[in-house]
């Protein structure tokens, strides 16, 4: 399959050099790839094509930008920077200009362009395909992304959720939409990588999952081991057909459960009204987890951002800090420019100050917020503090290792400069 030809060999973006894919070039992103699940399918041997990858191609564990959630990390995979350049750092977020809260379903929060928009723009056909389509509407950022039977469309891009019947027609194979809490959703997404790359239509792919599965199912779990099995299988048809693959993770997954079952959490606005005798709505505790896919987790995540909406209470900012950094529940809890720097987000979308929850909780606002009565019998399991940050980072293909290849600290977003910078 040939690559259109043009007179650029590179693109740039945010100071970093790709160069152009020569051959189909793919990048999967699996939604919740804890290392744990990786590991477990290996010594199971229920996940061959990855095995091979961590055999004779490359294989690293890396870590994520934070917080560890979904939408900041595939927009840092896909334009190769921390939050703090690209700009967005949650699902969700307070405007701190009008104090209004506001889920991110698009691209206007986007600083600068992205790799598949660059790539696109020297004419590289980009097949972006997702199972959310909250994030379809991120990273069909400058691609126009349309599909049409007839296939006149230079660039794909649509979500297994939101699929249209055209979509699902020639790019899925099916007469009916995968339902949004199932592994198919994700299953979907890889098919219709396979049949763009059987029909030559694409040059450079980004694929990218749902966690719903791991959410619900640890790793060994029948579930898991199911799940990952099919994932797996598709992944050495992309390679079959001739595709160099990279696969990583946009965050990890950690039980957050008591021994009862019952989740391990911390209310963190309610604790904090409770400790310091605040009238309601004086402080205001987002959770950037929260997304339209909810029901797996109840907004209930490792990382909160606390704003103070009354003024005359900023300066008890590093009191409550200091408070919260004395319960179990919590890892780390830093006051607005510390957390930043540590953990390059952007400062203007920034809280007063954030909660990072320890491995085996989770932090929330009110719990009167949270409906907990979707998870069922299942435990919870979720993301977004540090325990999430590690993720597995592979290749089909081996890199030559220098010095500086030896010396690096491997991220998540470090994918498409794998793939296209050393392994074409």
């Amino acid at each position: 399959m040939a690559i259109i030809a043009s007179t650029k060999d590179t693109i740039v973006l945010h100071g970093k050099t790709y160069k152009r894919p020569t051959r189909p070039t793919v990048v999967v992103c699996v939604d919740g790839f804890d290392p744990t699940y990786l590991e477990q399918g290996i010594t199971d041997s229920t996940l061959p094509t990855l095995a091979g990858f961590v055999i004779n191609g490359f294989h690293q564990t890396a870590n994520v930008a934070m917080p560890s959630f979904t939408n900041p990390n595939n927009v840092s995979i896909i334009t190769g920077v921390s939050t703090a350049v690209h700009g967005i750092a949650g699902n969700y977020f307070l405007d701190s200009a009008t104090n209004t809260e506001h889920m991110v379903m698009d691209d206007s929060l986007l600083r600068g362009s992205t790799i598949l928009a660059e790539m696109a723009a020297q004419g590289i056909r980009v097949a972006a395909i997702t199972a959310k389509d909250k994030l379809r509407r991120i990273i069909d950022h400058g691609l126009n992304g349309t599909n049409t039977e007839d296939g006149k469309a230079q660039n794909i891009c649509f979500s297994t959720e939101k699929a249209t019947d055209a979509e699902l027609k020639q790019w899925i194979g099916r007469p009916q939409r995968p339902d949004q809490y199932s592994g198919d959703l994700s299953l979907c997404v890889l098919d219709a990588g396979i049949r763009i790359l059987e029909a030559g239509r694409a040059d450079l792919f980004y694929l990218t999952l749902s966690d719903f599965v791991q959410h619900k199912h640890a790793p060994g779990t029948p579930e898991a081991i199911e799940f990952m099995r099919d994932v797996d299988t598709r992944i050495g048809r992309l390679v079959e057909l001739g595709a160099i693959v990279a696969v990583t993770g946009d965050h990890g997954m950690s039980d957050k459960s008591r021994e009862d079952g019952q989740p391990n959490a911390l209310f963190v606005q309610d604790a904090l009204e409770t400790q310091f005798g605040l009238q309601p709505d004086s402080i205001r505790v987002i959770c950037p987890i929260t997304d339209p896919f909810v029901k797996h987790h109840g907004a209930l995540g490792g990382f909160v951002r606390v704003h103070i909406l009354d003024e005359s209470l900023r300066e008890k900012a590093p009191v409550m800090v200091e408070y919260l950094r004395g319960l179990p529940a919590v890892e780390v809890a830093l006051l607005k420019e510390d957390a930043v720097w540590e953990f390059e987000m952007p400062l203007d979308r920034e809280g007063d100050f954030v909660v990072v929850s320890n491995k085996n909780y989770v932090v929330g606002g009110r719990a009167a917020e949270h409906d907990l009565s979707t998870l069922g019998d299942h435990r919870l399991r979720s993301h977004g503090g540090l325990s999430e940050q590690q993720v597995p980072l592979l290749m089909s293909v081996p890199i030559v290792e220098d010095e500086n290849t030896r010396a690096r600290e491997w991220r998540n977003f470090s994918i498409f400069d794998l793939i296209l910078n050393y392994g074409q």
